[in-house]
C-alpha cells in the first residue's frame, strides 16, 4: 500500500491507517505504542513521537506487505509473529520500545538469505 495512502495534510493520520487496516484509531495507537491522546488530540497526532511511531509502523508493514500479498495479513504478521533472535518478541513490541530499525535490518537480513 502506498504511503499516501496513509497520510492526510502531509502527515500520517491515525485515522486513514486504520481505515485501511479495518480497525480503530486506538488500536492502532496501541500498536504502535501510542496512548489515546496522541491520536485523538490534533496537536498531539502532528507531534514528532507520534509520527515517528505512525511512520516506523508503517514502514515495516510496507516493507512485508508484498511478501504477505495484502496489508491486512502483513498487519496480522506484525501483531502476532514472534522473531527469531528477539527473544519471542514480535514486530509490534519491537517498534512500540523503539527499536523499529532492528526489525526492518530483520526483515532486510531474511530477504537477502542471510536468516531463514
Amino acid at each position: 500500500m502506498g504511503l499516501a495512502q496513509y497520510a492526510e495534510d502531509g502527515v500520517f493520520a491515525p485515522r486513514r491507517i486504520a481505515d485501511a487496516l479495518r480497525t480503530t484509531s486506538e488500536e492502532i495507537a496501541r500498536t504502535a505504542g501510542l496512548g489515546k491522546d496522541a491520536i485523538q488530540r490534533k496537536d498531539r497526532i502532528g507531534s514528532d513521537k507520534t509520527q515517528r511511531r505512525l511512520r516506523e509502523m508503517v514502514e515495516v508493514l510496507n516493507k512485508v506487505e508484498p511478501r504477505f500479498g495484502s496489508a491486512l495479513i502483513a498487519y496480522a504478521w506484525y501483531r502476532s509473529e514472534p522473531l527469531p533472535g528477539f527473544s519471542g518478541q514480535t514486530a509490534m513490541q519491537l517498534v512500540r520500545s523503539g527499536r523499529a530499525d532492528d526489525v526492518l535490518d530483520y526483515i532486510d537480513a531474511v530477504d537477502a538469505g542471510v536468516h531463514a
